[in-house]
């Protein structure tokens, strides 16, 4: 596809990569063309921002932890770096969270066997309602990927079974970290003294 730096003056390049002369383009799809160009360089400006004020607040949030650590023996958070930080008035609160990107690795299909096998040797009338749970967890989300919330919730079921003991543990072996994220919220205290989150999705505003 041509770029700017090679289209002639007075052509643009439509949306199939050829070359249109401005005569061509009616005025409406011109003004339609300027507005969708406009909002989105106005929105790579915000989104700058917003990434240079959560990199200068993940800034701001580590110096204070770790001068409060240093000079006054506070320590804030688990072993993850989680933090929250309250202002004196308890109106706001800055929430630092750092999260894991978990996957499963190809042990998972094993666990899965494990978890149908105790399922057919069993008898009853529960059978079928704990397929439907061990179905529902191992469904395939939006990204391709089996969810691991929805499978480490079987553990909460009730069920004295070594090979159900086995599966769940094989499950948890199967468990990856690829990876880690840091999160930054921010909360204001509302009327009723619940906490409401300040939303920086264009979405939710």
């Amino acid at each position: 596809m041509n770029t700017a730096n090679t289209i002639p003056d007075g052509y643009r390049i439509n949306a199939q990569g050829h070359l249109v002369t401005e005569s061509q383009i009616k005025p409406l799809d011109k003004l339609r063309d300027e507005l969708v160009i406009s909002v989105v360089e106005a929105a790579r400006l915000q989104r700058q921002s917003l990434v240079e004020f959560k990199l200068g607040s993940m800034s701001k949030v580590d110096d204070f932890v770790d001068l409060s650590s240093a000079e006054f023996g506070v320590e804030y958070g688990g072993t993850k770096g989680n933090v929250t930080l309250p202002s004196f008035d308890g109106r706001y609160k800055l929430v630092r969270a750092v999260g894991d990107h978990r996957v499963f690795d190809e042990r998972i299909q094993a666990a899965k066997k494990l978890i149908d096998d105790c399922i057919h040797e069993w008898s009853g009338g529960a059978d079928e309602k704990i397929m439907a749970l061990v179905d529902h967890a191992f469904r395939v989300n939006k990204q391709g990927r089996i969810d691991i919330n929805q499978v480490l919730s079987l553990r909460a079921l009730n069920i004295d079974d070594p090979k159900w003991n086995e599966a769940m543990d094989a499950a948890a072996d199967a468990i990856q970290v690829t990876g880690t994220s840091q999160y930054l919220r921010l909360y204001e205290r509302q009327d009723n003294g619940t906490y409401k989150q300040i939303s920086l999705d264009l979405a939710k505003l």
